[in-house]
């Protein structure tokens, strides 16, 4: 966490500070601001953009809301680790017909040109700050969004991360079969080709396997960084990748009509979507997307 105190409100607070954030190495800034003797503090993300805590005369009551916000995503628990097992049997290695279904969604991801990240990075970074975020953190044209789509009951076929979603190949290396999830080791747990050197599935494999494992009329999921207008949304912004965030889905969409095609929003971050199969998401999709996220 990083804190820096600016003399003045600038016109605007996350032009301002998004550069502060990137040379800083935080994964989020404090912005403590005067305007006419009145301060204000803004929390600047990433991924999640501005959000700021309203007018509090009292220091307590203040200090209370700024743990509050922090809190959440201090504690919040990230599910990212991968253990591969090179026991994917040989009539897969080349893939299936929910591999294919992933190969032509990936395509249709990818011509709809949605963001990296919920607001557009360029409009606040010079090129070398951009060039120097893409390399951080494995962004800049391949890791928009991802998509699964379920085997069988217990496994299901994963974009991994940070491939071209325009471009998914290699069983092992571009899609990936997730076969569990080691409470104990908090690891994905992954079925790989033996002879392949594997990738890392995406950052949001623990949220779809939770999605599977509570709704098996779930046959496809798809997490694009956009919006869509009237949908349910997570109330805490916590980071991509973690076992609360995805709780949290999963409870939105316990919570929907029908949970086998629900549409949930991640709290300034994007969308997440389910349905029975791939094609079924996409011609709900088709035309309704909010290419940048609102932030609140």
């Amino acid at each position: 966490m990083g804190v820096v105190e600016l003399s003045r409100r600038p016109a605007n607070v996350l032009t301002a500070a998004y550069p502060l954030l990137v040379r800083s190495l935080s994964n989020l800034l404090i912005v403590l601001t005067a305007e006419e003797n009145r301060p204000e503090t803004y929390f600047i993300t990433l991924e999640q953009g501005c959000y700021p805590i309203g007018e509090c005369p009292d220091p307590e009551v203040y200090m209370e809301r700024v743990w509050a916000r922090l809190a959440p995503l201090a504690t919040a628990q990230l599910v990212i680790d991968n253990r591969f097992e090179p026991d994917l049997p040989p009539q897969l290695w080349e893939g299936d017909e929910r591999t294919a279904a992933l190969r032509e969604a990936g395509r249709r991801l990818a011509a709809w040109d949605v963001l990296p990240a919920p607001f557009p990075l360029e409009e606040l970074l010079d090129p070398r700050d951009l060039r120097h975020v893409k390399r951080l953190f494995g962004i800049g044209g391949l890791s928009y969004g991802n998509l699964s789509a379920r085997r069988d009951e217990t496994t299901f076929w994963m974009s991994a991360s940070g491939v071209n979603k325009a471009d998914l190949r290699e069983i092992g290396r571009d899609i990936l079969l997730v076969k569990g999830y080691d409470e104990a080791a908090n690891a994905i747990v992954l079925s790989v080709p033996p002879h392949i050197e594997p990738r890392r599935v995406s950052v949001d494999a623990i949220e779809h396997w939770m999605i599977y494992q509570e709704n098996p009329e779930v046959g496809a999921i798809v997490h694009v960084h956009a919006w869509m207008e009237g949908i349910p949304s997570t109330e805490i912004n916590y980071p991509c990748g973690t076992r609360e965030l995805a709780q949290e889905v999963a409870r939105c969409i316990r919570r929907a009509p029908d949970p086998s095609r629900a549409v949930v929003g991640l709290k300034n971050h994007g969308i997440t979507v389910t349905g029975p199969s791939l094609e079924d998401i996409f011609a709900r999709l088709e035309g309704k997307l909010i290419r940048q996220v609102p932030m609140t």
